[in-house]
């Protein structure tokens, strides 16, 4: 569909959007930190956003109308006649709940860079992190010392906590650009108990580990998360994950899972998926499903319709998916988990042994042949004398170097102990759209924070952690049509909210949270590309965290309203 005609129906039609740029008018000093209060209709609001049209995020149609904020509370949604401290005229523009990305990585680098550029400036205004099986605690003493000592050395940023309850506490005491809460991650958790061994755990470690899944739901936890394409989480049977799961019920929170297989087995994995939430009686949340490989594209069809069979058998399960044909993860994920077991150290032995050493190589060449070429894997993260490999694709590299691609994959990983990214290119786009626009769909970023300056900028990341919301709202809502653009609103707030059980986000309503987002849909798109990804989405001028008003006409006031989001179970 192209943008002048999305304009010309839907959503224009209700209020006559018109894709100019919306204007600030205050007629106080404009330091926008507002202590929570309420005003009535009759009262004077802090903030008040004027005549947008309202998509509020439950999926029913726009509607023109204003919406009032005092403190860190929405007081009006509607035709709004109290005045404003601050007045934002939003004539011409959509006016949505803040985004909330169901499955983010945007973790300790909010302690890095506080402001989040890439996170609020595309309208988030909650993580959800401790996704993949990984998450900030429970660390063992050697996890918490390398961390501490590699956040002083490489950000001078002071690691003063070793759980989930520690690192809430501390983003209560940043105060971040983005609020955030946290999953506990079952590979985190195996490795506390029994580090990185390729075995089963005995009853005695999986008690351990319900125990600390349970002091974790205690600290705050919204779920628990696997990652068992990665170690240690892919050492895990299925009985330790039912066990672990267990632990949710009765919380409400979700299962979620990075499943074992999300190419030639990927059914399989979605069984066992599945299976864990049926047998725990937990909801369940399938991590960024995908169909990897051009052979298995046809397989998305086929795990859609068992996601459908088991809803109605039951479950309550959800899945997301990020708005992109590639996706990111460490080079080292080449070659099977099973021979990392051990750790980095061991799998460099591994890679080094004559006989280990090929059964690897050949076990990489046919991922690559899964994927169809070399040139299908971009090097994102690189450091040291091998930085010039960021954002370049690995068969052209190669070529230019005179090296075999296997040979060079290697050496980065050696000369990189272990520690490279990569962007692999394995799905479809018509698959993506498919699988966005499903029903049961939500849509993350599965990205961290980036900006283009500072520590942040040292890499060249997947594009979806500066545009993953404006790409669906804009390349898949309007220019494909792929949904109705309060559909697409809904997917990244009412119905994520509703998965968590945060009543009081995800919606525009009166007493809820005021996270809001003002974007022009006509206008709105990512500008971040696989190339150069250090780059700020268009169309998003106004972004409003807990009441406090971040991005201003499209720049970072500087001002910022991140607060820590903790489950239901804190304190028990």
């Amino acid at each position: 569909m192209k943008r002048r005609d999305f304009l010309a129906g839907g959503i224009a039609g209700v209020a006559g959007l018109g894709g100019r740029a919306a204007h600030l008018q205050a007629d106080a000093p404009s330091r926008h930190v507002f202590g929570r209060g309420s005003a009535g209709a009759a009262g004077r609001a802090d903030l008040v956003v004027r005549g947008g049209t309202i998509l509020d995020g439950t999926g029913a149609p726009p509607r023109a109308g204003d919406v009032a904020v005092s403190g860190d509370r929405i007081t009006a949604v509607g035709q709004v006649t109290t005045t404003g401290t601050v007045e934002v005229d939003a004539r011409g523009m959509a006016v949505a709940p803040g985004f909330i990305d169901i499955h983010s990585h945007a973790d300790l680098s909010l302690l890095v860079n506080p402001r989040a550029e890439s996170r609020v400036r595309q309208g988030v205004t909650l993580e959800v992190v401790g996704q993949d099986g990984s998450s900030i605690g429970p660390w063992s003493d050697g996890a918490f010392e390398a961390t501490r000592d590699r956040y002083r050395r490489n950000f001078d940023v002071e690691i003063d906590f070793r759980d989930i309850a520690g690192f809430l506490d501390r983003i209560d005491r940043e105060r971040p650009a983005v609020s955030v809460a946290s999953m506990v991650g079952h590979g985190t958790v195996r490795s506390y108990v029994i580090g990185g061994a390729d075995r089963p755990a005995t009853p005695a470690e999986i008690d351990r580990m319900r125990g600390l899944v349970r002091e974790a739901l205690a600290g705050g936890a919204v779920g628990l998360s696997t990652g068992l394409e990665y170690t240690p989480g892919s050492f895990a049977d299925r009985a330790e994950l039912v066990a672990l799961a267990e632990e949710l019920r009765g919380t409400g929170y979700p299962y979620a899972s990075h499943m074992r297989n999300e190419d030639d087995r990927l059914l399989a994995a979605l069984e066992e998926a599945l299976h864990v939430g049926r047998v725990a009686r937990v909801p369940v949340q399938v991590s960024h499903l995908k169909a990897q490989g051009e052979r298995n594209h046809w397989k998305a069809e086929a795990a859609l319709a068992a996601i459908e069979a088991a809803r109605s058998g039951g479950v309550d399960v959800h899945f997301d998916r990020y708005p992109y044909v590639a996706y990111a993860t460490g080079l080292s994920n080449l070659f099977p988990a099973s021979l990392r077991a051990g750790g980095t150290e061991s799998f460099l032995a591994r890679l080094a042994d004559p006989v280990d050493g090929l059964v690897l190589e050949q076990a990489c060449r046919d991922k690559i042949a899964l994927l169809g070429s070399w040139d299908a894997v971009q090097i994102t993260r690189i450091g040291g004398s091998n930085a010039f490999a960021r954002g370049r694709r690995l068969g052209e590299l190669a070529t230019e170097l005179g090296e075999d691609p296997y040979d060079l994959t290697v050496r980065l990983l050696r000369e990189a102990g272990g520690s490279v990214g990569m962007i692999g290119f394995g799905m479809s786009e018509d698959n993506t759209a498919r699988i966005l626009s499903h029903p049961l769909a939500m849509v993350c970023s599965d990205g961290g924070a980036y900006a283009p300056y500072g520590p942040l900028s040292n890499s060249s990341p997947h594009p979806r952690g500066y545009g993953s919301f404006p790409r669906l709202l804009g390349h898949y809502a309007r220019d494909r049509g792929s949904m109705p653009l309060e559909v697409a609103v809904h997917k990244i707030s009412g119905l994520p909210a509703s998965k968590l059980g945060l009543a009081d986000r995800g919606v525009l309503k009166e007493g809820g949270v005021a996270d809001i987002v003002v974007f022009d849909p006509g206008i709105v798109a990512d500008s971040a590309t696989f190339e150069a990804p250090h780059q700020y989405p268009e169309g998003i001028p106004h972004v409003i965290v807990s009441g406090v008003h971040t991005i201003r006409d499209g720049e970072q006031t500087g001002q910022m309203g991140g607060r820590a989001v903790r489950g239901s179970g804190a304190g028990r």
